[in-house]
C-alpha cells in the first residue's frame, strides 16, 4: 500500500494511507469499506508495539497497512470504538491472523463478533508500547462509545473520536434524549477540559481540532438531534 508522510488528516477511499509522526508515537490513518471508515494504527516508536483502533470493513487493506516485512509493527491491540458494524467487520479477521487483544466498552460488547478480551469504562487506560490513552465513555451515538485520547508531552492532544464528534457537529443520535447525553458528554468530557488546539480523528471523513468546533456547540444544541 503507498503511504504518504504528508498528513492532513484526509485520505480517500481506495487511496494511500497517511501517516503522522510524533515523537513517540505515530499515526497512520487509511479508509476502508463502502462507508469511507477511517480506521487508524498507532504505533510506539520506542518498541514498535501497535494498536488499531477499528477494524473496519476490510481486513486485507488494514494488513496491508501494518506491512508483511520483517520490520513491521507487532499488532497487540484493537480497540472498538462503538458497536455500529461497520466499524468492527474486519475485527475477527484481523484480531485472529494477528493474535491481537481486543477492547470495547461493555455497553457496547454484546454485538460485537469477537467478545472483547477486556473491557474499558470513562478514565481507564489503555498502551501501546510505552504510550498510554485515555479512555473518554460518550455517551449518545451508541451506548457504549468510547474515544481514546493521546497527551502528547512535546505538543498538542490527540483524540480519537469514533463517531461520536465530526466536523461540524456530534455523531447521529435516535432520538432527544441520546442526544443531549452526547452533547452533555462532549461539552464536559472533551470540551470543557481539552484545549483548542487538540488535533482529533473522527470514524469517517477529515480530522479537525477543538478550536475550530467549539464555536459552534450552542448551533449544535439549538440544531438537536
Amino acid at each position: 500500500m503507498d503511504l504518504v508522510d504528508d498528513y492532513t488528516g484526509h485520505v480517500e477511499p481506495g487511496g494511500p494511507a497517511a501517516r503522522r509522526t510524533l515523537p513517540a508515537l505515530t499515526i497512520t490513518k487509511v479508509s476502508v469499506g463502502p462507508y469511507d471508515n477511517n480506521a487508524y494504527l498507532l504505533t510506539c516508536r520506542a518498541t514498535t508495539e501497535a494498536l488499531l483502533i477499528d477494524a473496519a470493513a476490510d481486513p486485507q487493506r488494514l494488513s496491508d497497512v501494518i506491512g508483511y516485512g520483517q520490520d513491521r509493527p507487532s499488532l497487540r491491540t484493537i480497540v472498538t470504538t462503538h458497536q455500529h458494524g461497520d466499524h468492527w467487520q474486519a475485527l475477527g479477521a484481523t484480531a485472529g491472523a494477528f493474535g491481537a487483544n481486543t477492547i470495547a466498552h461493555a455497553l457496547d460488547a454484546e454485538v460485537l463478533p469477537v467478545p472483547p478480551d477486556r473491557l474499558v469504562d470513562q478514565g481507564d487506560v489503555v498502551e501501546v508500547g510505552e504510550v498510554t490513552l485515555e479512555v473518554i465513555h460518550l455517551r449518545g451515538h451508541t451506548p457504549g462509545s468510547i474515544a481514546l485520547l493521546y497527551r502528547d508531552p512535546s505538543g498538542h492532544g490527540h483524540l480519537f473520536t469514533g463517531d461520536s464528534l465530526f466536523p461540524g457537529g456530534p455523531g447521529r443520535t435516535t432520538d432527544p434524549a441520546a442526544f443531549t447525553s452526547l452533547m452533555d458528554d462532549l461539552e464536559s468530557r472533551v470540551f470543557g477540559v481539552l484545549p483548542d488546539n487538540t488535533w482529533f480523528y473522527p470514524g469517517h471523513g477529515d480530522d479537525s481540532t477543538l478550536g475550530d468546533e467549539r464555536p459552534k456547540l450552542d448551533e449544535w444544541r439549538e440544531r438537536g438531534w
